[in-house]
């Protein structure tokens, strides 16, 4: 995979750490432009410590929006030969980010709903060495969650933080949102196990969210935006029962230790 040029260097002279940004996605079209456009904008006139890379990982789309997308913002693309799941996509990206020598590696959305200028929240309690794990909530003070469904506001609001926070020990607020910045060495961790197939889909980040915990890493919650796009624009990709059953299967896995 050829390296055009970084998205951002930090200032010259200074200590800097690498960042790699993964934006997996699947037939995400308008909405994928415009999440890159946001990404660039946010990094005009940048002065910090953290050289950022920005990589899309493209998980067997149909449409040719993404090739042109890494190209016309100068993003890394890497490509699944067929559609694998969001996990597998994450996977193969946190395995890049880790080879090259990241030391923070970011996830956020394809499909427009994540605020690029929240970046700098999200890495600054790593940068400060506050935080191994940094999880954005959109229900912290100061976070936003535009107008969401009732039936989806429950289920990430309320239901499935409980069912996480009981699980893993620690009390969190947003335990669904991918909008999140974790270090390198968490993902070295042998112990992590994030490569059994069964993580391929939304498996992997409740797993990996919880298991940063458990494991004692030092883990926070920072407020972020997660703003989802017009409808006539496709809302979520997500099926019902059988992708919310992907996200919650994770933590009864690991309280009933059937899977390590």
């Amino acid at each position: 995979m050829k390296r055009e040029r970084p998205v951002d260097e930090g200032p010259p002279g200074a200590k800097v750490m690498k960042a790699l940004v993964i934006i997996p996605a699947f037939n995400e079209g308008v909405k994928l432009e415009e999440t890159a456009r946001r990404i660039r904008e946010s990094f005009s006139g940048r002065a910090d410590s953290v050289a950022i890379d920005v990589m899309i990982v493209d998980d067997g789309s149909t449409d040719a929006d993404i090739q042109r997308v890494s190209e016309k913002f100068h993003f890394f693309l890497i490509r699944n030969p067929e559609q694998k799941g969001v996990g597998y996509s994450i996977r193969r990206a946190y395995e890049y980010g880790c080879a090259k020598d990241y030391d923070i590696l970011i996830t956020m959305a394809g499909n427009n709903k994540d605020e690029p200028r929240e970046l700098n929240r999200l890495m600054e309690p790593i940068v400060k060495d506050e935080a191994d794990f940094v999880q954005g909530s959109r229900y912290l003070p100061g976070g936003n969650f535009g107008n969401m469904p009732a039936y989806r506001l429950l289920a990430t609001r309320f239901l499935h933080p409980w069912i996480f926070s009981f699980i893993s020990g620690k009390r969190i607020t947003d335990s669904t949102n991918g909008f999140r910045a974790v270090r390198a060495s968490v993902l070295r961790d042998r112990r992590l196990r994030l490569d059994p197939s069964w993580l391929d889909h939304y498996e992997l980040e409740p797993y990996l969210f919880c298991q940063a915990i458990r494991m004692g890493y030092r883990v926070t919650e920072v407020p972020v935006s997660k703003v989802y796009p017009d409808k006539k624009l496709g809302y979520s990709k997500m099926r019902p029962f059988v992708d919310w059953w992907s996200i919650l299967r994770p933590l009864f896995f690991l309280w009933f230790r059937s899977k390590k």
